[in-house]
């Protein structure tokens, strides 16, 4: 082996053409942009939703509806879900940290209890919020709801 008959290893490289090397090589002149226009200028970008002067969509379409500043987001938990945590691990009060650490809610999400499913323990439960039907459901098994 020496410097005469060195290659770059197979699949390393495309064989590709490269464009604006003179008439010569096939792709000079225009360079394959084409004549005139926008396009074939250098430093062309196209800006996002450009339509090629017609009026964009996102301009003609009306802006409507409201998106409040202040809403709070909560992140639904059902009583089916804390009856079972509460037979998995056998816990009499469910706060935050057991919700993380089951993998129910994450550190910054605001937990409301939601009423779908059954609840048979006495808990005591401690959330950001707790719909009615949760309400009922946990105080009709002898449980308490604790609003943090």
């Amino acid at each position: 082996m020496d410097l005469s008959n060195l290659q770059p290893a197979k699949g390393s490289t495309k064989n590709k053409k490269r464009i604006g090397r003179g008439q010569g090589s096939g792709r000079g002149g225009t360079s394959t942009r084409g004549h005139k226009g926008q396009k074939s200028r250098s430093g062309y970008s196209r800006k996002i939703g450009f339509e090629g002067g017609q009026m964009p969509i996102q301009r003609v379409v009306p802006k409507f509806g409201f998106k409040n500043i202040n809403r709070k987001e909560y992140k639904g938990v059902n009583i089916e879900s804390l009856q079972m945590l509460a037979d998995k691990k056998g816990l009499t009060a469910i706060n935050l940290s057991d919700l993380i650490d089951a993998g129910l809610v994450s550190k910054k999400d605001l937990v409301k209890i939601l009423g779908n499913g059954s609840l048979t323990a006495k808990l005591e439960v401690s959330a950001h919020a707790f719909s009615k039907s949760a309400i009922t459901a946990i105080e009709a098994a002898q449980g308490t709801i604790v609003k943090l």
